[in-house]
């Protein structure tokens, strides 16, 4: 299944009023970080190396708002470190469904359970809760015992309460199609969460584990055996066909690394959250002065084995959305 249907409503307007006013490179999600702080250390991410004084900081929920109202993006990923522990995460929520964005709260779900009561349920407001595998697998990546059990139990009190809840799985060398179509089995059949995303891991420089992460190849293999038994068709996977076709290896797409842009306590960061080659303190300068044809596979070797959705996913999105055929495949789920 592909994205919710209002979701590629929005999407499409957006895209057709790009169009119209002949822009070139703009958002369609910007990945806020109102904080770089984290209850967890996981494998896979470094935010929480950034130093002891940058870690205390903040992001004052005006200037949250005002760096996503730049941008003009309808969707927000809001992101960290742990957003559920910065205190005023919830009015920064409020102030964004306000101005009509789409807003996703990604947490490693923690914490939900203490903060749940500060939100309220919105038809453009979903929280996308980290999950990397079944217990074992998911409890070993964000390394600490329970983690698992904890997550799964905040996101059924969160639909309970009336909230769509949605995932984000990244998968490593160490993970077989079978781990792939089991976790994605469960979050789809017994915990019948909203949608799912998936993403192959990235060599992210800072993170602890620098040993697992997937090469394209790697990648391609995963993808396609796990998605070999049709399940990609009924899984409710926030990703458009386009973009499972690539990660499974059955077509190509450039890097569209100004599609999702990343804000974070030290501004616009170059070019995309996964590389760190300095920040630009406005979006207009982040688009004007950045080399984006030096970036992408074949261009940059720290991209050489970069599928990741900050990049790729907007490229799929694009030439979805400028195609009649995949425009209706992915209304069909295709």
């Amino acid at each position: 299944m592909a994205m919710p249907w209002r979701q590629t409503v929005r999407l499409g307007t957006y895209l057709i009023k790009q169009k119209l006013r002949r822009k070139e490179k703009f958002p369609l999600l910007v990945e806020l970080e109102p904080l770089f702080a984290c209850n967890l250390a996981c494998a896979g991410c470094g935010k929480i190396a950034q130093p002891a004084e940058l870690l205390k900081k903040r992001m004052p929920v005006e200037q949250a708002v005002a760096a996503v109202q730049e941008s003009g993006a309808p969707m927000v990923s809001i992101a960290g470190g742990e957003p559920l522990m910065h205190p005023q995460i919830d009015e920064i929520v409020h102030q964004l469904l306000r101005h009509r964005k789409i807003v996703f709260l990604c947490t490693n779900a923690l914490l939900l359970p203490k903060h749940l009561h500060k939100f309220t349920p919105h038809r453009n407001f979903a929280w996308m809760v980290h999950i990397d595998g079944l217990r074992e697998r998911h409890d070993a990546s964000v390394q600490k015992e329970g983690g698992f059990e904890a997550a799964v139990a905040a996101i059924r009190q969160a639909q309970a309460a009336g909230f769509r809840v949605m995932t984000n799985t990244t998968f490593f060398n160490t993970d077989t199609p079978a781990d792939v179509v089991a976790i994605l089995d469960y979050l789809n059949d017994e915990i019948k969460v909203d949608n799912m995303q998936i993403s192959p891991a990235y060599a992210y420089g800072k993170a602890p584990d620098q040993e697992h992460w997937l090469g394209v190849d790697e990648t391609r293999e995963l993808f396609r055996k796990a998605f070999a038994d049709g399940g990609r068709t009924r899984w409710r996977l926030n990703h458009s066909p386009v973009f499972l076709d690539f990660l499974a290896g059955k077509r190509d797409l450039a890097c569209t690394a100004w599609g999702i842009p990343s804000y974070s306590l030290l501004g616009w960061q170059r070019p995309c959250y996964l590389l760190d080659d300095g920040y630009a303190q406005t979006y207009q300068q982040l688009i004007d002065e950045t080399d984006w044809a030096a970036f992408g596979r074949g261009n940059d070797p720290r991209c050489a084995n970069c599928m990741a959705h900050c990049g790729y996913e907007p490229t799929a999105v694009i030439a979805t959305m400028g195609s009649l055929r995949e425009s209706v495949r992915a209304v069909r789920g295709g």
